[in-house]
């Protein structure tokens, strides 16, 4: 009877901070030094109750595509029921101070 054979890992991409916010849309790709969002990956990762799920390899912050559809995921925008068009707040006119007539003799 042969030995059960492990499977063997599977390698999946893994992207820097900044590929990591481009393929998030958080930031431009055509711009170098467009930082947005960098910094919210970073206090999402570094927060003590329920980080963002990540991988540091060579002492870089990296992310794998898996992890970046769970934060994708968690992060959505979601419906509310109350989502549709809100009305108008309904305003109290209140009358104007009366002034003294100057006209009146």
């Amino acid at each position: 009877m042969a030995a059960p054979t492990k499977p063997k890992p599977v390698l999946e991409k893994t992207y820097n901070i900044k590929a990591a916010t481009v393929l998030l849309g958080l930031s431009d790709p055509d711009d170098p030094k467009d930082k947005r969002g960098q910094k919210w990956l970073r206090d999402g990762v570094n927060q003590e109750v329920d980080p963002f799920p990540h991988v540091r390899m060579a002492r870089q912050l990296v992310f794998t595509e898996s992890q970046l559809a769970e934060i994708q995921h968690r992060h959505r925008n979601r419906v509310h029921g109350n989502s549709g068009t809100r009305k108008k707040r309904r305003t109290v006119r209140r009358p104007l101070a009366s002034t003294p007539d100057t006209n009146a003799a």
